[in-house]
């Protein structure tokens, strides 16, 4: 990894704030605003933060999830790829390149316990499907820079 955010590859990769808040043309076709497109993003990424809690991963890979999951939210639709499947999908992936994996089936324990609606339940197979969709969404490139550690120096 780089050891200046400024010449490394993730400030290539940086997409202009205009871009980040748009509505893919496939959600607008079936009536989503960008307000509610934004709150979906948010309602989402407190899941994350509630999901990450039961499985007591450190706040470097909840970070690292809620970057991934607006990285694909900027390329893919809601439509192509549910929010409810790509939010555990993210956490289990981020678990692993920030190298504190948790396993698939924990992640899907904890949903099964603190979601009530069927609509948010899933089976491991769908995260390790999603899982492989995620990495082409993400292009393969799961390098964040996080504040965390010049902020600890």
């Amino acid at each position: 990894m780089a050891a200046n955010f400024w010449t490394s590859s993730h400030y290539k990769q940086l997409v202009e704030q205009d871009k980040i808040d748009v509505v893919h043309p496939i959600d607008k076709e079936r009536g989503l605003t960008l307000e509610e497109f934004k709150l979906i993003k948010i309602h989402m990424t407190n899941h994350i933060w509630r999901l990450a809690q039961h499985v007591k991963v450190r706040q470097r890979v909840i970070a690292t999830a809620v970057t991934y999951f607006r990285r694909v939210y900027t390329r893919k639709s809601l439509t192509e790829y549910d929010p409810r499947l790509v939010t555990p999908t993210c956490l289990y992936l981020a678990s692993k390149a920030e190298e504190s994996t948790v396993q698939a089936r924990l992640l899907v324990f904890y949903i099964k316990k603190m979601c009530t609606d069927e609509k948010y339940r899933c089976e491991i197979k769908d995260i390790l499907e999603m899982e492989m969709k995620l990495l082409e969404a993400l292009d393969y490139y799961l390098v964040v820079f996080h504040p965390y550690r010049p902020l600890l120096q």
